[in-house]
């Protein structure tokens, strides 16, 4: 995988995900679909942005015991989609069982999809670490160990904050993939984010890919923000 710059389609239905997708014309793009399309349209939504040409980050988040969430990657592997997750709090048991789910499911000649983990939410905050889950550790720590499973897992890579990314390149190796949600323009709002970082600074830091949303999704004019966050991400002087 390329280093990708995913748009999230944080939309509420298909009307809304093609009206965004025209502005973009015939440039293909690597985009995010998450709980909140996926439960609200179904596989269907997959198929029709396919149709269009563009790569899938399908954002589900799997976290349950070991076998149904084997018995849902194998679905999910039939999707055709080209990046999965699940949150790697559910342990290598878990994580090892979702790589056999995308290996049985992945049609015969096809290449599966690649696996991630969400380390923890770019949401989450020190302080939620150790007041709201009880975890005694800094959150670098906790992102680590959890990365480091994930490997041990078979995993391809895993969700972290830029913050994290140096630290686990360092450890794990550059190959293995760190996904950055959290990004925003220097002139945009956190909105609900806590740990955040603009696009050049997650390509300084090491990134594989990033993940940007509304500081694409609800400018006025979305490919014009997206050539931004772009030309930003992969340094080119606009």
């Amino acid at each position: 995988m390329e280093r990708p710059l995913i748009i999230a389609l944080d939309f509420k239905d298909h009307a809304e995900v093609d009206e965004f997708l025209n502005h973009f014309h015939d440039e293909k793009l690597f985009v995010k679909v998450g709980m909140e399309l996926f439960y609200q349209e179904g596989p269907a939504i997959i198929s029709h942005i396919k149709q269009r040409g563009h790569d899938i980050f399908l954002d589900l988040k799997l976290h349950d015991i070991p076998n149904t969430v084997k018995q849902a990657m194998r679905g999910l592997a039939k999707l055709d989609v080209d990046l999965v997750n699940v949150h790697a709090a559910g342990g290598k048991k878990m994580m090892e069982a979702a790589i056999e789910g995308l290996e049985a499911g992945t049609p015969a000649g096809k290449q599966r999809p690649a696996c991630i983990a969400v380390t923890q939410l770019t949401s989450t905050s020190q302080a939620m670490v150790e007041t709201e889950l009880l975890i005694n550790e800094k959150i670098d720590n906790v992102v680590l160990h959890y990365a480091n499973m994930a490997k041990e897992s078979g995993l391809d890579g895993v969700v972290c904050s830029t913050h994290e990314v140096v630290a686990i390149n360092e450890k794990l190796s550059s190959s293995f993939m760190t996904v950055t949600p959290g990004i925003r323009m220097r002139e945009d709002s956190a909105d609900d984010q806590t740990r955040i970082a603009t696009p050049d600074q997650a390509r300084r830091l090491g990134s594989t890919a990033i993940v940007v949303g509304r500081s694409i999704t609800k400018q006025q004019d979305p490919y014009k923000a997206y050539l931004k966050v772009k030309n930003s991400w992969e340094e080119i002087e606009s």
